[in-house]
């Protein structure tokens, strides 16, 4: 027995190690007390870049002068006899992690100084990408902090219509729940102003806000955008991955807008954050966390796309928790002059006008339809205030009517060839006969036009003998 040990121990001491030292995964270096190179093995060769003609036999003072290596931890070591350790460049741009450690003999004399060497290259590169990451992660959480901030600036809203007072109360309610709300209503009826809310009101108000128009997104980006990917996930992907917008959100506020735009398989994704609050990144096999509260709207007929297989059922029940339905802009008559009035103000403001509406100009807004709701209010608002000549904004600046409709409940103008003055105080007389022809007198038909008795009968027999004139 004695014998196989002597035999097994013998090689080991020479040949074995030697094996073991040059298959180690880590670079060895190797230099007698004097600093002397005796030994490198291939992993060193390989990190470094480095020939073995160019280091064995050579002094570790005379590497260090010619530049071959940046820094020596064999020299500290032998100066202060303890392991060093130090990082190290080489000139194949590698970076490592040395440890030199001093062996020395009875007489207190290092003998040897053995350098164990790290490459290290790949965690400096994932420190430099997790650092540009997060560079790129606040830049893009403070853009989006600031376009939110501008974008809730401008949520105003603006309500004088039992209708719309009754949606506000709704929408109080259910903000400082986490309960998932969707909207529904025409388009351009401010869904999204009620979103932003239901925010504002919502114990996240001071977290991120995060829009998404599902219509806008090409269906085969919306997967990436909601939910991103992960590193090489297809071709063409950034290397770092990206997150989607569900994590941009993240202990936030999400609002889906037109979520009956969403693909199928994307509605699938959208249940589980809904039912488990997790996701997959594309590429990905491990779930990510989603502390989201999700708003979402829709113009179209759900409950009839349902019918259709074109939305999940389950989906639609998990969002119909608590619908909140905006009726059109028609059906809440007493917001349309304030709402006006909101963005003329704020037009007045923005490039310091002083426009207002004629008389005439407020009751044909009244008595129009709205097909657009208040998008398209918006609009014509600030095309009257650019195209107006004068600070009053007059109804041939506000152009409400297509060709051939004319407001509701009133008889028509019959046409003039003399000049659009004249044609205005025409359509100003068709509206004063049809007050008094609805109240009766003088005092109540003056009233519904905001004049008095007197200047309603003055304009009555002035316009009246002109129109005589001109037809």
């Amino acid at each position: 027995m004695m014998q196989n040990r002597k035999e097994i121990a013998e090689p080991l001491s020479s040949e074995y190690l030697d094996a073991i030292i040059e298959h180690s995964f880590d670079g060895i270096y190797i230099t007698d007390g004097q600093a002397n190179t005796i030994k490198v093995n291939r992993s060193y060769l390989t990190i470094s870049g480095l020939k073995k003609s160019e280091v064995l036999g050579y002094n570790m003072r005379e590497l260090v002068r010619n530049k071959t290596i940046s820094a020596s931890g064999t020299l500290m070591a032998l100066a202060q006899k303890r392991p060093i350790t130090i990082q190290q460049e080489f000139k194949t741009g590698k970076r490592a992690l040395i440890t030199s450690t001093p062996i020395t003999n009875v007489q207190d004399e290092v003998i040897l100084v053995i350098t164990n060497v790290r490459d290290i290259t790949e965690l400096y590169r994932l420190k430099e990408e997790a650092a540009q990451f997060h560079q790129k992660e606040r830049k893009l959480r403070k853009e989006l902090e600031h376009i939110q901030r501008d974008s809730l600036k401008r949520c105003c809203l603006t309500a004088e219509d039992q209708k719309t007072m009754e949606i506000i109360s709704l929408s109080k309610r259910v903000a400082p729940l986490d309960t998932t709300v969707i909207l529904l209503g025409e388009t351009g009826v401010g869904k999204e102003v009620f979103a932003k809310y239901i925010y504002q009101n919502s114990s996240r108000n001071d977290k991120p806000f995060i829009k998404v128009n599902c219509g806008a997104i090409p269906a085969n980006l919306v997967e990436s955008e909601l939910f991103g990917y992960e590193k090489g996930a297809f071709t063409g992907a950034d290397r770092n991955g990206k997150m989607g917008l569900f994590e941009v959100a993240d202990t936030g506020t999400i609002f889906l807008d037109e979520v009956g735009e969403l693909p199928l398989d994307m509605q699938v994704k959208l249940l589980r954050v809904l039912q488990e609050q997790e996701f997959e990144r594309i590429g990905g096999r491990k779930p990510v966390k989603a502390d989201v509260r999700v708003l979402a709207a829709t113009n179209r007929n759900l409950e009839e796309m349902v019918r259709q297989k074109a939305f999940r059922e389950d989906l639609y029940y998990r969002l119909m928790i608590f619908p909140i339905h905006i009726p059109p802009l028609r059906e809440r008559p007493a917001d349309i002059i304030p709402l006006a009035s909101l963005f003329l103000s704020q037009l007045n403001k923005k490039y310091n006008f002083k426009k207002y509406f004629s008389l005439i100009s407020i009751t044909m807004m009244k008595d129009y339809n709205w097909p657009g709701n208040i998008r398209e209010l918006r609009n014509i608002v600030e095309r009257a205030a650019i195209i107006s000549s004068g600070d009053e904004i007059t109804p041939d600046a506000l152009s409400l009517y297509p060709a051939g409709e004319r407001p509701k409940a009133a008889p028509c103008v019959p046409a003039h060839t003399g000049s659009l003055k004249s044609a205005i105080e025409a359509l100003e007389l068709e509206y004063i006969n049809h007050a008094y022809e609805t109240f009766g007198n003088v005092r109540d038909a003056a009233a519904s036009l905001g004049m008095t008795p007197s200047t309603f009968v003055r304009k009555r027999q002035r316009f009246s003998a002109q129109v005589k004139d001109l037809m």
